[in-house]
């Protein structure tokens, strides 16, 4: 079967188990935020030449398979996603998300400290897209809520911890860069 199916070719798409709807339909931009999210940490994985960086950044894409997945999928057809083996996004991955946090925090000695100028090294650019790409999915899956639709609170949470982290290390990565005083 070819990509090229030609059923998107008059404005509509399929959200998981067939269900039509328009590409302009707030929960195909939700995940598709998602979806750019995720080609971004891409980017930042493959420039990332620190496996602190990049391990974390692996398991994270592979987190958002599962919440972009929940996001393709219509609020009636869940029992049936779930039922057949998918998982959906859980307090454990916001969890596992704040361990990181806190570590960095704790550990690597990387604070909030205001706002940071992007550019000062590939990596930290990336990481900064990747962090605003992350907070437009996060108000993309707001808006889907507000829009009536019923929305794991959990995708929410997950993104907020997610785009707080994409900003530590992104000036973990400039601490990193910085010559010794």
């Amino acid at each position: 079967m070819s990509i090229a199916t030609k059923t998107g070719d008059a404005g509509e798409t399929s959200l998981m188990y067939g269900r039509r709807v328009p590409k302009s339909d707030p929960r195909v931009d939700a995940y598709g935020c998602v979806d750019e999210l995720n080609a971004a940490l891409g980017l930042v994985r493959v420039t990332a030449n620190d496996p602190f960086i990049a391990d974390h950044v692996l398991a994270i894409q592979k987190e958002l398979i599962t919440v972009m997945g929940e996001l393709a999928t219509a609020p009636e057809d869940l029992p049936r996603y779930t039922k057949d083996g998918y998982g959906l996004t859980t307090a454990s991955m916001v969890d596992g998300l704040t361990a990181v946090v806190d570590d960095l925090e704790k550990n690597k000695l990387v604070n909030f400290k205001g706002w940071a100028i992007p550019g000062s090294t590939m990596v930290s650019a990336a990481l900064d897209i990747a962090r605003t790409t992350c907070r437009r999915a996060e108000r993309r899956v707001a808006d889907l809520g507000a829009s009536g639709s019923q929305v794991n609170p959990e995708i929410l949470r997950y993104l907020n911890r997610l785009s707080d982290l994409c900003w530590l290390l992104g000036r973990y990565v400039e601490k990193l860069q910085q010559p010794e005083a």
